[in-house]
């Protein structure tokens, strides 16, 4: 254990190798290049700048596969009938497996190959993505019409015919079988089950991977790696944004597409696009990017010894120098007696249950640590807005403005993430560029949360009202359903389930179905791109109609725009600080405990906000819903929200993770100055021991100086 954690050894065998390869040749005239071909064999997998490479492409394609389903999240609730409380329960669910296992990345961190361990997690990380898409082949193809069983008479189901309650009831009847329940029951186990493999996949790629950097990285370059290594980390979100915006443009059964084709667009609120596609495609490029860390060492030349080497003819006598220095700044913690109490230095001596038994009490002592603490309270706040927003940020998208899910993601994609990408590099520059210590990375920490926050308060006012839809109720106080029509359409025979809006665009009323607003014909209009669909003679529409088929535009979809450039900036904002408080974590504790240090805040990061945040902002969002679908008896999708409300609590809720993580880094802030100024003063003031020496050495010096 002493000779991995410790650079000491490491650094040790590299010259020696290299003095080996140079025997007998030093005299020579081909000395010089001798070395060559034996450095060039182990040159590529003992890096450690390939290393950082191959880590940002499989974190960048790890995050791919898991931020799709975020990307998709809307089309997934449409698809199965799913409420946001449990597709953000879905959404979250990948991190209950890897929060079961990540406890062990301390203890394991020590006896295994790490980066062979990484490419095992990324094989499982595929192999989950491929399961995630099944329920798409084993599920029948979707019915944006439940009312009708055949296709082409969706829209004659939907009109003001005496004949369709009986359509109606005779169709309920059919579909709602046990066998139809059964199988939704499946198709959600199935897609829960393949969250928690995701996320079982992922236990060692981030920890191992990041202390396998750090260990063997010079201590200076160490915040740059780190900066471009969740730079290009964060592309993996951005790239599935980009991704969902594509598959979602596809129709869901482009493979086994109905005879006579659809009469959908993407505008259409019953859209559902190829959700499942893109998780093919994230899996392949998970697999790729496992394929390199199988030809990893276990142990890598410290990287300083390399940039040594590169320029000895420059300073030959600097290796003998700074072989001292650290010889005598590296031995002294492995010599330390409190090594023995570190987790890192006993767990190779413990069984799995005495590590069990051990762990508590670590983790209660590195608790313990007041900035270690609050950096990971102020991460976990960081990270609840974070996993709120990019969950449901496209469905809020959707709903406030009135925009397609493809464009939502590709809003995201294009504006946020970048962004948050430059936030992240900027951070890790200014650590490294100006030499950031404790104290002015917490001043970093402070002032870039506070503008973010700045940022956050207009967006309670960037919205607008909804719209009036026809027999639901908003009046405050009132239960939100159906209510009475006027005898408009009392001979018609609506089923209340069904969902076709449509939208009298001269009073911007929509009504659930055309029969609701007493539709009895349809026209037909053939464009040269796409088809447009109109209702006649509709009692409840002044003048008899047309309306257009779907539902009606935002009155504030200009305003979608700015509202992303608000939340793109405090995305980066919030970015800066990610770099500089991991950095405080990093040199805040033992060489020794990194790992550890690592594992716990990725546990606590995981327990406190990535799994329960989707959670409270689907519930949230839940609460302001004002009509919602049944299937077969029990509540499914949510068909209308109150914008008011929608906005109010998803914004309130950022708002709120903001500011806790903006009083964690002013508390960590007043911790270091004081740590600080207490140094300071230690500095100034002798010790009162040392300065009686001083005294009695020089009171011994002045008989020498009186003889002389």
């Amino acid at each position: 254990m002493g000779p991995r954690i410790g650079p000491v050894g490491e650094e040790l065998q590299v010259p020696d190798k290299d003095a080996k390869a140079m025997v007998g040749t030093e005299d020579t005239p081909g000395s010089k290049a001798s070395p060559n071909p034996q450095k060039l064999r182990p040159s590529v997998f003992h890096s450690i700048k390939f290393f950082v490479l191959c880590h940002s492409l499989l974190q960048l394609a790890q995050l791919m596969i898991s931020g799709y389903l975020k990307s998709s999240i809307s089309t997934v609730e449409k698809r199965f009938g799913l409420s946001s409380q449990t597709s953000g329960l879905l959404a979250a669910f990948n991190e209950v497996g890897n929060t079961a296992l990540i406890v062990f990345v301390s203890y394991f961190g020590s006896r295994v190959h790490r980066p062979r361990l990484i490419g095992c997690g990324a094989i499982l990380v595929t192999l989950a993505g491929i399961l995630m898409t099944v329920p798409h082949f084993i599920s029948e193809p979707y019915r944006y019409d439940r009312t009708s069983p055949d296709m082409p008479q969706d829209f004659e189901a939907s009109l003001c015919l005496p004949s369709t309650k009986a359509l109606a009831s005779a169709s309920s009847n059919s579909s709602c079988s046990s066998y139809t329940e059964a199988r939704h029951l499946a198709v959600v186990g199935i897609m829960f089950t393949a969250q928690t493999l995701l996320g079982v996949g992922g236990v060692p790629i981030q920890p191992f991977g990041i202390s396998y950097i750090d260990d063997f990285s010079h201590n200076s370059n160490s915040p740059l790696y780190l900066g471009i290594l969740f730079a290009v980390t964060m592309m993996g979100p951005g790239m599935a944004y980009g991704l969902g915006s594509l598959m979602l443009r596809l129709y869901v059964d482009i493979d086994r597409m109905p005879e006579g084709g659809i009469n959908l667009t993407s505008k259409d609120p019953r859209w559902v696009g190829a959700w499942w596609l893109g998780f093919l495609i994230s899996a392949g490029a998970v697999a790729l990017a496992a394929i390199p860390y199988f030809f990893f060492p276990k142990e890598m030349p410290k990287e300083k010894q390399e940039l040594r080497f590169r320029r000895k003819g420059l300073a030959v006598s600097d290796p003998p120098v700074s072989k001292g220095e650290d010889s005598s700044s590296e031995q002294s913690p492995a010599d330390s007696p409190e090594k023995k109490d570190n987790l890192a230095q006993i767990a190779p001596d413990l069984t799995v249950i005495q590590f069990i038994k051990v762990f508590p009490r670590v983790l209660l002592r590195t608790l313990r640590h007041p900035i270690f603490l609050l950096v990971v309270l102020s991460q976990v706040c960081m990270s609840s807005m974070a996993a709120g927003m990019a969950t449901f940020l496209p469905k809020f998208l959707e709903r406030q403005f009135s925009v397609t899910a493809s464009y939502a993601n590709l809003l995201i994609g294009c504006l946020t993430i970048p962004l948050a990408i430059v936030g992240i590099v900027v951070g890790g520059i200014l650590v490294k560029r100006l030499r950031l210590g404790p104290v002015h990375c917490g001043t970093l920490c402070l002032l870039s949360a506070l503008c973010c926050l700045v940022l956050s308060t207009p967006l309670f006012f960037m919205g607008c009202s909804s719209h009036q839809i026809a027999g639901i109720s908003h009046q405050p106080g009132a239960q939100p359903g159906l209510e009475l029509f006027p005898g408009c359409m009392e001979s018609c025979s609506c089923p209340s389930d069904d969902f076709n809006p449509v939208c009298d665009s001269s009073s911007r009323v929509e009504y659930i179905t055309p029969c609701h607003a007493g539709c009895r014909s349809r026209v037909v209009q053939e464009g040269p791109d796409k088809s447009q669909v109109f209702y006649t003679n509709c009692s409840c529409v002044a003048g008899g109609g047309p309306v257009p088929a779907g539902s009606c535009d935002s009155a504030c979809g200009h305003l979608v725009l700015p509202f992303m450039i608000l939340v793109s900036l405090g995305a980066a904002l919030a970015s800066v600080t990610h770099t500089p408080s991991f950095m405080l974590i990093l040199r805040g504790v033992k060489k020794e405990d990194k790992t550890l240090a690592v594992g716990i805040q990725f546990m606590l990061m995981r327990v406190l906000a990535w799994m329960p945040s989707p959670v409270i902002h689907g519930s949230a969002i839940d609460t302001t819903c004002v009509y919602w679908a049944h299937s077969c008896g029990r509540q499914a999708v949510c068909r209308y929200y109150d914008h008011d409300l929608l906005r109010n609590r998803f914004i309130g809720l950022q708002f709120f993770f903001k500011t806790g993580s903006l009083a964690c880094f002013a508390l960590i802030l007043a911790i270091l100055r004081q740590q600080d100024k207490e140094e300071r003063t230690k500095a100034t003031i002798p010790n009162p021991g040392l300065q009686q020496q001083l005294l009695a050495s020089e009171a011994k010096k002045e008989p020498e100086e009186s003889r002389v």
